[in-house]
């Protein structure tokens, strides 16, 4: 197997570069035969509050001196635009759709410790019609990992012989009763691709997403989970939690949205629908989990 190639930052990647080498042709991942290993690490990461400040109010989650569990995601997603837009990578970004989220906390992390983060390529494979890969983050403080998540990506193709797929890939069936209506907000994109570093035109213009069979531009599939999370608070002063999101299909700036929920004192499972279309566009469980 092929050594990996580790990237170390020192700063937040670069947006604009990220964006540029995602303008290359890429080689084609049919002809790559898979995925790279690829490393990107940074270190001496501080939380910039004028980002946290953004998060906070664009999804409505509160930090209370501790950053809420789909924040780390958040920071870490420039370390994942930065393998996904690399010339090694055989797949362009464009073609790109989270499909799957899992997140987990291992203890609370406040808005003042100094971190580690770190994201690599840790799985692939080849389905039916499409092709996925998986991107590991942790967030350390010290020695110890703080927060991990495992980010699936999608790419639409046949790319050779179709393997298993992945064990997470089926989320719950019971989405529960309705829990909270409301209008998605409109024109996050460059707000929420700040944050992100993910400028993709299907989250700017509609023009643009209908050239790849979307009906208009849509949300960062995380602000819609923040906004979920936000009404489905009451968990943010637990250690160890869990949130694994399924990310079936766009959500429209300005959609009427209907949140349903089943809520315990360990799980809250959730869908959110949109424009009165029964099949859910997200379907995820947050749930407490054994802190370390």
């Amino acid at each position: 197997m092929p050594e990996a190639l580790r990237i170390e930052l020192r700063r937040r990647p670069s947006t604009l570069g990220n964006m540029t080498r995602a303008l290359y042709p890429s080689a084609g991942l049919a002809k790559a035969g898979g995925f790279p290993s690829i490393v990107v690490s940074w270190r001496q990461h501080r939380v910039d509050r004028r980002h946290l400040d953004t998060f906070l109010g664009l999804t409505g989650l509160e930090a209370g001196g501790h950053l809420p569990l789909l924040f780390p995601h958040v920071v870490s997603f420039p370390l994942q635009m930065t393998i996904l837009t690399h010339p090694m990578f055989p797949a362009p970004i464009w073609g790109a759709l989270q499909v799957r989220n899992h997140l987990l906390q291992h203890r609370r992390i406040t808005t003042g410790e100094v971190l580690e983060i770190e994201t690599r390529v840790a799985g692939q494979r080849f389905l039916e019609k499409g092709a996925e890969v998986d991107l590991h983050s942790t967030v350390r403080s010290g020695a110890d990992v703080a927060w991990e998540s495992l980010n699936t990506f999608y790419y639409r193709g046949r790319f050779g012989p179709p393997g298993e797929a992945s064990t997470p890939a089926r989320s719950p069936e019971e989405v529960g009763e309705v829990y909270a209506r409301w209008r998605m907000p409109s024109g996050t994109g460059r707000r929420f691709g700040e944050l992100t570093g993910d400028y993709n035109g299907i989250h700017l213009w509609s023009w643009y997403a209908r050239l790849f069979g979307f009906k208009g531009a849509f949300l960062h599939p995380q602000l819609s989970l923040g906004l979920c999370m936000a009404r489905l608070a009451g968990r943010e002063d637990r250690e160890g939690q869990c949130l694994d999101a399924w990310l079936k299909g766009p959500v429209y700036y300005g959609s009427a949205v209907t949140l349903r929920a089943v809520v315990s004192e360990s799980d809250r499972v959730f869908a959110l629908l949109a424009d009165e279309d029964e099949r859910p566009r997200i379907v995820g469980r947050w749930s407490l989990a054994k802190a370390k």
